[in-house]
């Protein structure tokens, strides 16, 4: 392949590369910004994928251990734009965007466009956040982000990267999942706090009365009676609402939405929630109590991958104005999983 050349000099706001093929980088694979006359903007990032990608020669020997030090991330942002761009995507950086006059997420780090589209032709698919794979976890800020982002019929993207440079992508969203079994009826829940129980050691109960039992979503069948978890003995034989633990409230909610809920310890989760009765179909979602989740983006890469890995998606509730939501962390399908073309 023939070389580009050109050269590389310092920006207030990055480097630009002035060679004749700066036309052709912008054009076919909108690499950078387009500065009027002067060349194409790129970031340090950019540089470095343009240098293993597109044969641009790096502007001094030295010149990697002084974009280091400008920006600590710049190694983990080449690896990503690496892994999002050499299956063809198309990625702008968030502050080339607004020049573009496209807008997008104050907290998005890029957008993105398929192969066959162009930033100056239309919008993008996805936006981009990145992540370490030890930063924390913060459920409610990506639930801003993915409303924010979802609220212009565009993709939340989330790549993860570990200390080798190893990229892995994820989708994140706001579910709304939805059963067939209606909600819990007030009256099921105070004929079964009626009936005669006996404390476990495990914080549960087992009822001893389970003749005509009113809800098959409360409890699971024993030989001898009906055993209730600790969560759902909160739930049945709290006085009011107020009292609920988070636990109570959250399998309150799951319960109102129609789903069936059981254990999820199988799967490394609170509850396993189904959309029909038993034995019809299996469960669609594992869902996580907030004080047992994950609390940086290796533990969550972990519970989704573990969820998509035997068909189901993983849920962390949050509560919002009140009210519980849930934000899914999912695989994407297995065409938009952008990770390193060459292993290091």
């Amino acid at each position: 392949m023939e070389p580009y050349g050109g050269i590389v000099e310092k920006h207030s706001e990055g480097w630009i590369y002035s060679g004749q093929a700066s036309d052709r980088l912008w054009s076919k694979s909108a690499i950078g910004r387009p500065l009027d006359g002067s060349g194409l903007l790129l970031s340090g990032a950019e540089v470095i994928f343009c240098h293993e990608h597109r044969h641009i020669e790096f502007p001094h020997p030295d010149w990697m251990e002084q974009a280091v030090m400008e920006n600590s991330s710049v190694i983990d942002e080449a690896a990503i734009i690496e892994a999002l761009r050499v299956p063809g995507n198309k990625i702008v950086l968030k502050n080339n965007l607004e020049h573009l006059g496209i807008d997008a997420s104050s907290d998005s780090w890029a957008a993105r466009w398929s192969s066959d589209k162009h930033p100056r032709q239309e919008g993008p698919l996805s936006e981009i956040r990145w992540f370490h794979s030890s930063d924390e976890l913060k459920i409610e800020d990506l639930h801003v982000w993915a409303s924010e982002v979802s609220s212009k019929s565009r993709i939340a993207e989330v790549i993860v990267v570990d200390d080798e440079t190893s990229v892995v992508t994820y989708r994140v969203d706001i579910a709304s999942p939805r059963g067939d079994m209606g909600e819990l009826d007030k009256a099921k829940i105070t004929d079964i706090r009626n009936r005669q129980f006996k404390p476990l050691a495990n914080g549960g109960v087992i009822v001893l009365d389970v003749n005509q039992w009113p809800e098959e979503r409360v409890g699971i069948p024993h030989p001898n009676g009906r055993m209730l978890d600790s969560i759902t003995s909160d739930l049945i034989y709290s006085d009011r609402k107020e009292d609920f633990t988070m636990g109570a409230s959250i399998l309150a909610d799951l319960l109102s939405r129609g789903l069936h809920c059981r254990p999820g310890f199988k799967y490394g989760t609170r509850w396993r929630c189904y959309d029909k009765p038993l034995g019809h179909e299996h469960a669609p979602w594992l869902v996580v109590h907030p004080t047992e989740a994950p609390s940086d983006w290796e533990g969550a890469c972990l519970a989704s991958r573990l969820a998509s890995g035997v068909g189901k998606t993983w849920l962390h509730p949050l509560q919002n104005n009140g009210a519980w939501e849930y934000l899914s962390i999912s695989r994407p399908p297995a065409d938009s999983r952008w990770s390193n073309p060459n292993r290091r």
